[in-house]
């Protein structure tokens, strides 16, 4: 029969076994937040997005209003407010914030009357390089497709897909196409989103940091993007 002390030293090992897994485990403050890939958002507003705001009790403040190169638009009612980067219900909360100091218990509706086409850009070693209009589901060897496909110099093993996460950093996806012998493999394929920005290098780059300042890409992608 176990002793009384052995029976106190395992189960001392198993309570410490469990602390420390339990002090291991991330916390909802350390995990790191979903990444814009595979994620489904609503759509944000762009600057020359148009927007119809209606006030359901007030009509007279009602008005259209352009989203300006700065992000900016300009209400009758609460001055000048940033919704670039924000989706519709989000700047319908912001613009509440601000119709309240002056109205009591205000109703809107915000519409997006016109907006940006979503877009992606493939540049580097393919035939047709440029900006594409994205019109239903596409995926990066698609869009390869669009803009005339590799080049002989293009290095098919390591395609680079930009996506946007703010104002001043993008997420970097690094893709291999060298082994995608039919289009029915598409385990190495990625869906993308609007403002998508694809770069088929000549020569492997050794190292890909996987988030990159956007200013460090405006210079070398502007041109495809106006």
């Amino acid at each position: 029969m176990m002793s009384l002390r052995k029976i106190f030293v395992i189960a001392l090992l198993v309570v410490s076994t469990g602390l420390v897994a339990y002090a291991q485990k991330p916390t909802p403050a350390q995990r790191p937040r979903l990444t814009a890939f595979g994620a489904e958002d609503r759509y944000l507003l762009h600057p020359g997005d148009v927007l119809d705001i209606e006030y359901r009790y007030t009509p007279e403040f009602n008005q259209t209003v352009s989203v300006q190169p700065d992000g900016y638009i300009s209400l009758q009612m609460g001055g000048d407010l940033k919704v670039a980067g924000h989706n519709l219900e989000q700047v319908r909360n912001l613009i509440l914030g601000r119709a309240r100091t002056r109205l009591e218990s205000p109703e809107l509706t915000v519409v997006l009357k016109e907006f940006q086409k979503p877009y992606v850009v493939v540049s580097g070693e393919v035939a047709q390089p440029g900006k594409f209009e994205l019109r239903e589901n596409l995926t990066a060897i698609q869009a390869v497709l669009l803009a005339g496909g590799f080049k002989d110099s293009a290095k098919s093993s390591q395609i680079l897909v930009f996506r946007k996460l703010n104002a001043e950093t993008a997420e970097v996806r690094s893709l291999n196409f060298k082994t995608l012998k039919r289009t029915s493999d598409l385990e190495n394929d990625l869906t993308l989103q609007p403002g998508d920005m694809i770069l088929v290098p000549r020569n492997r780059i050794s190292k890909i940091e996987r988030y990159v300042r956007l200013a460090s890409l405006t210079t070398f992608l502007y041109p495809l993007m106006r």
